[in-house]
């Protein structure tokens, strides 16, 4: 598991709100096209358990047409089908023929009209005329008592028909849709509404046929328009139609009516070559309009109704998986994330289809979009922590190295002066009196080891902020003076003069005495070590307005402006102090410049390869020393 604080924590949580947050925002503009294709693609995908159907088509086929010698011939044989289909007693007729206008023959139009009117349980066809609106109605003398229904398509944006209008007016006057007209005389019901108020304000009334109760799916065409009432389609599954007889194959074999017995019956156009706005998309392909009307049907006499699932619904299931792909990359370490991300966005774009079979229609888009969403930013966000927990692991690593060089180098010298010194006594006879000197140098080594150790350790502590920086008066003077001492000796091994100039007594630094010691001694000892024999260190401090300035001036090997910017880098050997024979590691200036930093101030180089360096220390004063003037300090 991550450790992560409270902060952490929230901006996770914050972030994942956001991305839930663009989830919606995007399904909600953008989701309709993908919801329309992942709806088609289930029904393509969804294998259901046959059925025998109740509908059954009359089909007004190509080897129909072809016998009739065309469309306006059809009358004639469409009589003598009806009074064949009549006697076979099915449970309703609906013709899908508009018989608005005469036909070929007076004869045939009465010999239609007469069984029409003989047919019991009959449903006609209308059509609306967009441009009044107004009904196309069939002639007069063909309706008879038959109810009128109306054919008219309401395809989605992108042109497939999913769902049937339940209704439609021209003017006062309603027609119910064909599909909806059949089955409510086939059950020998009446239509009827309860007046409700749907999700928005809209207005709602649920359908009754029977004990049938009719989902609806209000949509409106426009802003402010009348909702319409629409109804999912139930399409038959791939593999499976509604049963077809054709026309022609009816009055070849009379026998074949007895097919339709107790049957719902279909009759309509078939053939693909005669009006092609008659055949629709569809999930599954281009249909003619009857069998989108005998799916309808069938959609309501088995109660396969596709409803829409309740919004509360789809804010339940997206804000668990955003929760899902939340708790994965929290908890699960490695690719135990990455798997269960993996698991989530597969279960999110299976969601859908657990739904589609349930008979309930799910938005595809938000599954999708929560998921992908959710997962890339959880991914992301958790990449993040894992690379910056490896940052302070590689930081620490370096840090315990950094100690490591430090011992070696800083350590070195008092080390080495305890381990003569015991070697003195252990193996010489020496006397009292150097015995005592010898013990002091090793007490006096020793705590300056003491001392070393916890410098490097405050540095430390005070670079990973686990320590807050001793805040106290240091003299300037009193320092460097000390520090000049304690250089004083290995300047006379190499007949190295060291000048200190004079400083002034009111010169005040506040911060670490221990750590401010350690950064001027180690400037002087460098001055020393990269110095050449019989040449001079010299040391000064003075005050610049807030500053206080400390620079140490050598005339040694001196350093390019290439070598003068990366001397501050940790290991980091000038290629003439390699060349120096002297012993050291490139670490001591970068600590010092850590002192320095943590104490407000900054270290300036000035250098010439031959001409010596100056290295100054540039310190903020402690608060309420005095101020000296540049006319005072002239």
């Amino acid at each position: 598991m991550r450790r992560l604080n409270w902060k952490s924590t929230a901006s996770y949580v914050a972030l994942l709100g956001g991305a839930y947050t663009l989830a919606l925002f995007f399904s909600s503009f953008f989701g309709s096209g993908i919801d329309d294709t992942a709806y088609d693609k289930m029904f393509n995908a969804y294998r259901a358990q046959p059925w025998q159907p109740e509908v059954v088509l009359l089909a007004i086929d190509e080897l129909t047409l072809a016998d009739t010698a065309g469309i306006r011939g059809i009358r004639g044989p469409l009589a003598r089908a009806l009074r064949l289909a009549a006697a076979a007693r099915p449970s309703v007729i609906a013709l899908d023929v508009i018989l608005a206008d005469r036909g070929a023959s007076a004869v045939e139009d009465a010999d239609l009209s007469q069984a029409l009117h003989s047919t019991p349980n009959l449903v006609l066809s209308s059509d609306l005329i967009e441009q009044g609106p107004i009904w196309q109605d069939p002639r007069p003398e063909f309706i008879g008592s038959a109810p009128l229904a109306h054919v008219s398509a309401q395809p989605d944006p992108d042109g497939v028909t999913r769902t049937i209008l339940l209704e439609r007016y021209a003017g006062k006057t309603r027609r119910w849709a064909l599909a909806l007209q059949a089955f409510s005389v086939s059950r020998r019901a009446q239509i009827l509404e309860d007046l409700g108020v749907g999700l928005g304000g809209l207005n709602e009334k649920t359908l009754h046929i029977g004990s049938m109760a009719i989902p609806i799916q209000l949509k409106r065409e426009r802003p402010g328009a009348d909702p319409q009432r629409l109804m999912r389609v139930r399409f038959f599954p791939p593999g499976m139609t509604a049963p077809r007889i054709s026309l022609k194959d009816l009055l070849d074999h009379p026998e074949q009516a007895a097919r339709l017995t107790g049957k719902a019956v279909f009759i309509g156009l078939t053939a693909q070559n005669v009006d092609v706005r008659d055949r629709l998309f569809t999930p599954l392909g281009r249909l003619p309009g009857i069998e989108i009307h005998a799916a309808a049907f069938e959609t309501m006499a088995r109660g396969l109704f596709l409803t829409d699932v309740k919004p509360y619904w789809v804010i339940a299931v997206s804000v668990a998986l955003m929760i899902a792909i939340g708790l994965a990359f929290r908890y699960l370490p490695g690719w135990w994330a990455y798997g269960a991300g993996a698991l989530i966005l597969f279960s999110a774009m299976l969601i859908p289809y657990v739904f589609f079979v349930n008979q309930r229609v799910f938005p595809f888009s938000i599954t999708a979009s929560v998921a992908w969403l959710g997962t890339l930013t959880a991914a992301s966000y958790y990449h993040l922590v894992v690379r910056r927990s490896l940052r302070i692991e590689q930081a620490s690593r370096e840090r315990y190295q950094q100690a490591m060089h430090f011992v070696t180098h800083e350590m070195r010298t008092p080390l080495s002066a305890i381990q003569g010194s015991s070697e003195l006594i252990s193996r010489f006879p020496l006397t009292e009196e150097k015995r005592k000197q010898i013990a002091l140098l090793i007490n006096s080594e020793s705590k300056r080891l003491a001392r070393m150790v916890e410098i490097f350790l405050n540095v430390e502590r005070l670079s990973a902020g686990q320590m807050e920086l001793k805040r106290e008066p240091v003299s300037v003077r009193d320092m460097v003076a000390l520090c000049v001492d304690r250089v004083r000796p290995l300047g006379e091994r190499k007949h190295i003069g060291i000048t200190l100039l004079e400083i002034a007594e009111e010169l005040t630094l506040s911060g670490d005495r221990e750590l401010l010691e350690y950064a001027c001694y180690n400037l002087l000892t460098n001055a020393v070590k990269y110095s050449p024999q019989n040449t001079e260190v010299t040391v000064s401090a003075a005050r610049d307005d807030a500053r206080i300035r400390i620079a140490v001036r050598d005339q040694g090997i001196g350093m390019d402006q290439k070598e003068v910017k990366q001397i501050f880098q940790k290991f980091y050997r000038t290629k003439k102090a390699e060349e120096s024979g002297e012993v050291g590691t490139g670490i001591g200036l970068s600590i010092v410049q850590q002192i320095v930093e943590q104490h407000g101030g900054r270290i300036d180089v000035t250098s010439q390869p031959g001409q010596g360096s100056c290295f100054t220390l540039v310190m903020p004063a402690a608060a309420g020393a005095p101020m000296i003037t540049t006319a005072e300090r002239h």
